[in-house]
């Protein structure tokens, strides 16, 4: 069975964990402070979700990734070579509470952190909405919730494309990161807070 990790426990990640939990889907969180200081979360979130060093988190089969874009090398130094597992880029290269865009010198997001994560097989997704509509029923406005993803390498696009599905959201496969990430990055893509329904 494919195990799951979160690294970063903000509003991104914890939304996350409550979508994971809510259909029956257990994980792995960390944060940089401990596990010890996520027992609210976990015991929310129970049997499901529980708490782990960034270390466990990453050897999970698929992690997800949602840490404030300032702290991201540090979190993620150290680590050891991914190894061809999946990394899901959910991180936004500005920060609360100024919201100041991050300086990234031409690149998109996406390619800085497929950079602090060597050997892994990238997907941008769950970026794009605010953290409430990722927690809570993607089937609230009367059809399905519509989530974008992008990637590079096909198959895991698949796999994350399944998970998606899984949690009751439509995905929408835009392509590669060259064109997906940067639709679906904020700021500056043309994607992100829109909160789009796909009806049958």
């Amino acid at each position: 069975m494919t195990s799951i990790g979160i690294i970063g426990a903000g509003n991104i990640g914890a939304a996350f964990a409550r979508a994971l939990a809510r259909n029956g889907i257990a994980a792995t969180i960390a944060n940089s402070r401990g596990p010890e200081t996520l027992s609210a979360l976990v015991g929310e979130l129970s049997p499901f979700i529980s708490a782990g060093s960034i270390n466990e988190a990453a050897k999970a089969d698929i992690v997800l990734i949602a840490i404030p874009w300032s702290r991201l090398p540090a979190a993620l130094s150290g680590l050891p070579n991914w190894a061809g597992r999946i990394v899901v880029d959910a991180n936004n290269p500005i920060e609360a509470p100024l919201f100041k865009p991050a300086e990234l010198s031409g690149r998109l997001s996406t390619e800085i952190v497929a950079n602090l994560v060597p050997g892994a097989r990238v997907v941008k997704a769950f970026n794009h909405l605010s953290a409430a509509l990722v927690a809570t029923d993607p089937h609230a406005e009367g059809g399905e919730r519509v989530l974008f993803y992008s990637g590079d390498d096909a198959p895991a696009k698949a796999e994350v494309a399944a998970l998606i599905s899984r949690l009751g959201f439509a995905g929408i496969d835009l392509g590669p990161i060259s064109i997906g990430g940067k639709l679906t990055q904020f700021p500056g893509g043309a994607l992100p807070a829109i909160n789009f329904v796909k009806f049958a």
